[in-house]
């Protein structure tokens, strides 16, 4: 069983994740950035194979928003929900 400071651990974790999949676009590494973080969300079975793909694709572009390609594709209707895009 996790303890407390584990738990507080997994959560400061989660939230700097979180941050890192929000990084904005065009900074120079945030492709790369928002793709680190992808995997991350990706373990923990927070995100599918196909999302992360696209995340994948994006790594090097830095300006190149994944949330659209991901609604045209048709996959991630949960994490684009989870994203706050297109609400």
């Amino acid at each position: 069983m996790a303890s407390d400071a584990e738990k507080l651990e997994a959560e400061a974790e989660a939230a700097e994740q979180w941050q890192l999949i929000n990084t904005p676009l065009g900074e120079m590494w945030s492709g790369r950035t928002r793709y680190a973080a992808a995997m991350y969300f990706f373990k923990r079975g927070e995100m599918n194979a196909e999302t992360l793909e696209v995340y994948r694709i994006c790594a090097r572009l830095d300006a190149e928003d994944p949330l659209p390609i991901i609604r045209d594709r048709g996959v991630g209707k949960e994490w684009l929900k989870r994203m706050g895009f297109g609400q």
